[in-house]
């Protein structure tokens, strides 16, 4: 293996990039697309991808021999997590825009599905903004954050994450 022994990016190391790889062989050898991970325990009458979230996660780790810490690396709600990066990569996956920022490659999970990708930046300007009551990063406020993003456009709700990440961080410089 050489210098891929001492890989280390973070707190991602060589045993958790063991494990990724070994689940997306396993994956792609049964499934032509990562979608169906997320699809299996969603449907259309589901107001979010909150089950979308929870079915990748079980099927994520429902290899044998998991290394526990590798969990750590996957984001569920039923940790309270907001779910920030796996949020993001839905909305590059499902959202299509005319910039080419999100690629728009999935058509299983509807943007009004989709929920606000949630970080420092997104939370502080909708706190002052009114759009969540407590400045936290955790699922239901990301869930409250989304909701009320709906109301100005129930079909893409989603699309204000540019906005409200912009301003939070041109706010910071």
């Amino acid at each position: 293996m050489g210098w891929f022994e001492s890989f280390k990016h973070r707190t991602f190391n060589l045993t958790d990039t063991l494990y990724f790889l070994s689940f997306f062989k396993e994956y792609y050898n049964q499934h032509d697309s990562l979608e169906d991970a997320f699809v299996e325990k969603l449907n259309d009458g589901h107001e979010n991808v909150e089950q979308a979230l929870i079915g990748f996660y079980d099927c994520f780790f429902a290899m044998p021999e998991i290394p526990e810490r590798t969990r750590k690396h996957i984001a569920t709600p039923q940790r309270n997590s907001a779910c920030k990066r796996i949020n993001m990569f839905l909305r590059w996956m499902v959202r299509k825009d005319e910039a080419g920022v999100d690629f728009g490659l999935w058509n299983k999970i509807k943007t009004s599905q989709l929920i606000c990708p949630l970080d420092v930046h997104v939370g502080r300007i909708a706190h002052q903004l009114n759009l969540i009551e407590q400045n936290k990063s955790d699922w239901k406020t990301a869930l409250e954050l989304t909701g009320n993003l709906k109301k100005f456009d129930p079909i893409d709700p989603v699309k204000y994450d540019y906005a409200l990440f912009g301003m939070g961080v041109m706010e910071e410089n």
